[in-house]
């Protein structure tokens, strides 16, 4: 897959399938309209293109969502879509100019123009263009005029429950990540790299890798313990996690915290992912060491039930 970081880096194709949207999540509903995209792309002998949009649009209309967290980074979800078999990703920024194209701007200037669309996905309800005007109607109205063909994909229903990205960062804001990998066809994952401590872990015989997500957009879930398993150099562990500002030692900072099973080596510097498997409990402060250490012992039984349990 080709990765594009301005739509004017893009050269224009003869037969270009596309799909807009910023597809945050690449969950369910994203996951059917990417397969249609390929499969028109298939057989019409053209290329499949995803045009999507970082920051997040709402991030920049909406002054109240300026903190808006994404559930993938860029990397992530490049890697999804690639993996899903997309042959173009063009990533435009999202300004307020851009936000300000009338409908048929968009539909002209940025879709036919740039791109060369002679078939277009969209989502259930996709809106475009200033103030949101533009849909289904107009990408209809402009399909003859300027050759393309368009067709909208229903929206995606898990347990009779329609998904969207907004309702999987519910899930994950409120620990549910049980429910979110529902959502979403897949775990939610958090990839850092392993930075230094103050190794207070060790001290109660529970060392942990704390772990710094570089990309400050990526959604952290809620607070708690969870049930984790942790991607390291091609290797897989089994541990549970911490999220939270360790209030047992009155501690400052919200840190991300990792107890791997069965494992004793140095990893500064490295990066992993955790896969998000189960929300354990929330975070709560503890009398002292001993106590948390206790609770530890417990939660770190209730971890390896699940993992036993997932696997009988």
């Amino acid at each position: 897959m080709k990765i594009y970081e301005h739509i004017s880096d893009f050269t224009k194709l003869d037969n270009a399938v596309a799909a807009i949207g910023t597809f945050d999540g690449v969950h369910f509903g994203h996951q059917k309209i990417i397969k249609r995209l390929c499969e028109i792309a298939s057989a019409t002998g053209g290329e499949s293109v995803i045009v999507t949009f970082f920051p997040h649009p709402r991030s920049i209309i909406d002054p109240e969502n300026q903190n808006l967290k994404m559930i993938n980074t860029i990397a992530e979800k490049a890697a999804m879509l690639e993996e899903l078999g997309v042959d173009h990703l063009i990533i435009t920024p999202f300004t307020r100019d851009f936000s300000n194209l009338t409908a048929e701007e968009y539909i002209k200037d940025v879709l036919v123009g740039p791109i060369g669309i002679k078939h277009l996905i969209v989502g259930y309800d996709h809106r475009f263009g200033k103030d949101r005007k533009g849909g289904m109607a107009e990408l209809i109205k402009f399909a003859e005029p300027l050759g393309y063909e368009v067709e909208e994909i229903p929206e995606q229903d898990v347990h009779d429950v329609s998904v969207s990205s907004t309702k999987i960062r519910k899930a994950l804001l409120s620990g549910d990540v049980a429910l979110a990998a529902e959502f979403l066809g897949y775990n939610f994952s958090l990839y850092g790299r392993v930075i230094k401590g103050d190794k207070i872990g060790r001290t109660i015989g529970f060392p942990t890798a704390n772990i710094f997500i570089e990309e400050s957009y990526k959604l952290i879930p809620s607070d708690g313990i969870y049930a984790v398993t942790i991607g390291m150099n091609g290797d897989t562990f089994k541990g549970m996690a911490y999220i939270g500002q360790r209030p047992t030692i009155n501690g400052m900072t919200r840190n991300i915290e990792v107890n791997i099973f069965d494992f004793n080596q140095e990893i500064y510097g490295q990066y992993v992912t955790m896969y998000f498997m189960e929300f354990l409990r929330h975070d709560v402060k503890f009398t002292g060491l001993e106590a948390l250490k206790e609770q530890l012992k417990k939660d770190k039984e209730d971890t390896i039930a699940y993992f036993q349990k997932q696997h009988s």
